[in-house]
């Protein structure tokens, strides 16, 4: 397959995709090396300077969204951009999920001192956490990290991303 060909299969599989999709995933469909996509990934970004949409990498991988000073507008489309907000005690859960996985129930509940299950039952639901496994020891309580929607909801590619380096102080 000719670059020129690869190009415009690869701006399609990231197009057509419901997910984020990889350049290891790209390369394994096209049978092309790595560095090679991503090079084009890149040619295609640059493409996407004057349009309405743009090529990001979230959560691990590339998907096609439109310019955010568009959301007013799609937003009157019916499909609003953003789901209801998090609570308070939501975003607290869930800040303390991403910087201490893999983490227990009680080990949330210390830190933000009361009780966590609707919080972290919210968070499930919205699959912006989930279940990794048990820890070992007494009871085998159940350890909670984030999922890959995490990141894509708030366009980050991994846990390095994560502002405020210093919150592993609260442990």
């Amino acid at each position: 397959m000719k670059l020129s060909e690869a190009r415009i299969v690869v701006e399609g599989l990231i197009f057509a995709s419901e997910r984020p999709l990889s350049a290891q995933d790209i390369a394994a469909i096209i049978e092309l090396d790595v560095p090679v996509v991503e090079s084009l990934v890149e040619e295609i970004r640059g493409s996407y300077t004057q349009g309405a949409l743009l090529i990001r990498n979230v959560g691990g991988g590339y998907q096609v969204v439109t310019k955010p000073e568009l959301a007013p507008w799609i937003e009157k489309l019916g499909r609003p951009v953003i789901s209801a907000p998090l609570t308070a005690a939501s975003t607290e859960t869930l800040a303390i999920v991403a910087y201490q996985q893999p983490v227990t129930k009680a080990e949330i509940e210390q830190i933000r001192g009361v009780r966590s299950d609707s919080a972290l039952n919210n968070l499930v639901d919205r699959e912006l956490v989930c279940e990794l496994g048990r820890k070992a020891g007494p009871g085998r309580p159940i350890l909670y990290g984030v999922t890959e929607k995490f990141f894509e909801h708030f366009g980050l590619t991994s846990k390095d991303e994560l502002p405020l380096k210093g919150i592993s102080e609260w442990k």
